[in-house]
């Protein structure tokens, strides 16, 4: 099964397998099962056209892969450009929702490690 070009799995359960729509997580993809009325544990092999039709028609009114990446990166754009402190982080590449960086924001700030070792240099033998 194709929505928006996107290959949803076959041998994965339709609750799990569409979750790989950039947009769509396990609650939301649990909705739309739930709307059209397929079983969740129904694989998408097992689907009949009605059904695949039904599920691509709930998903293509959703915002999902490019433009709710765009509409993000527009909404980052927007802070930035006014300056916001939101914004200011996001220039800065520290985190923006209030998490300590004296530990702890290793991934956002680039794995660095600025503490010693020993403080003992090695002797080399000659």
């Amino acid at each position: 099964m194709r929505i928006l070009g996107i290959t949803v799995p076959n041998e994965k359960r339709l609750e799990i397998g569409l979750t790989c729509l950039y947009g769509i997580g396990v609650s939301s993809a649990r909705k739309i099962l739930d709307q059209v009325g397929i079983d969740r544990g129904k694989k998408a092999k097992d689907l009949t056209l009605e059904e695949e039709n039904s599920i691509r028609s709930i998903v293509e009114k959703i915002p999902i892969e490019g433009n709710l990446k765009r509409e993000t990166a527009a909404n980052i754009k927007r802070l930035k450009d006014v300056k916001s402190y939101r914004g200011i982080r996001h220039i800065k590449r520290l985190p923006v929702r209030g998490q300590r960086t004296k530990t702890n924001s290793r991934t956002i700030r680039g794995n660095v490690r600025k503490t010693m070792a020993s403080g003992k240099r090695k002797e080399s033998k000659t």
